[in-house]
């Protein structure tokens, strides 16, 4: 049975999208069964991928407030093994139209878990907010990566965070895991960012990744080809960096697996 995982961070600008649809490619590249659910209005993550949301049969709007079937909406990419539920701004209405459903914060989990047997990992893109959706993306996922900007104000608003993972493990999600903080728009060169890294460990150890995703301008230039990094310029310091934690990535949930044998 494969993993949800959700990408979320508040603040935005922090490289939710960037780390979602690249992550989601390296994971494909190196053989796994991977789909990528664009929970984001703004739609960043389906038209860095080249696809335009208008001419999808169906969105993960659709999917949540309609019960379109979720397996219906999935497209494919330009990545061999990367799959796509796209998203549109109507998503921005469904924060209105779920809110007096019975049940609403569960809405993406029934959505989505029909279709854990399909694929390795599930990854959701989260918009910049702590919002019902963010909210329904965090109660369908078995753990969440929490990309963390190497910038002075980076640490800022992580507890608020934190606050409302832990709300939702109480309440709505015990399974649910902090699958790691994900440092990125590193640069070796800064004092500041050497700090912040230095401080993110002192904090949350061993659930700080290894990987380090840095500046690089060819993240920045590939989702406007449509393209992933790693299809973009493989030879980047970004694509390498994403390769490097689709490695960690598989390589922590393996020894997960060997210590937890049932799961």
């Amino acid at each position: 049975m494969g993993k949800i995982i959700a990408i979320a961070n508040q603040k935005g600008g922090v490289g939710k999208t960037t780390t979602a649809f690249n992550l989601g490619a390296c994971l494909a590249l190196d053989g796994k069964r991977v789909l990528l659910v664009d929970a984001d209005p703004q739609a960043n993550a389906t038209s860095g991928l080249g696809i335009d949301p208008r001419e999808a049969n169906a969105s993960i709007y659709e999917c949540m407030v309609d019960g379109y079937p979720a397996a219906q909406a999935v497209k494919d990419t330009c990545v061999e093994g990367l799959s796509l539920i796209c998203s549109r701004i109507d998503l921005v209405g469904a924060e209105l139209e779920l809110m007096n459903r019975p049940d609403r914060e569960r809405t993406l989990a029934n959505v989505l878990h029909p279709l854990k047997e399909d694929y390795d990992f599930i990854l959701i893109d989260c918009s910049p907010s702590l919002g019902i959706i963010t909210v329904n993306a965090l109660t369908a996922a078995d753990s969440v990566i929490i990309p963390v900007q190497a910038e002075y104000f980076a640490l800022e608003g992580i507890s608020q965070l934190l606050n409302t993972i832990r709300i939702i493990k109480s309440r709505l999600r015990p399974e649910l895991d902090i699958e790691g903080f994900l440092l990125t728009m590193y640069d070796a060169r800064l004092r500041l960012a050497n700090q912040i890294f230095e401080e993110l460990k002192g904090h949350f150890g061993a659930m700080v990744f290894s990987t380090v995703i840095p500046r690089n301008i060819k993240l920045s230039e590939s989702p406007s080809h449509g393209l992933p990094v790693i299809l973009y310029d493989p030879d980047s310091r970004g694509s390498i960096a994403y390769s490097q934690l689709s490695r960690e990535l598989i390589s922590k949930n393996k020894k997960k697996r060997r210590q937890h044998p049932s799961v």
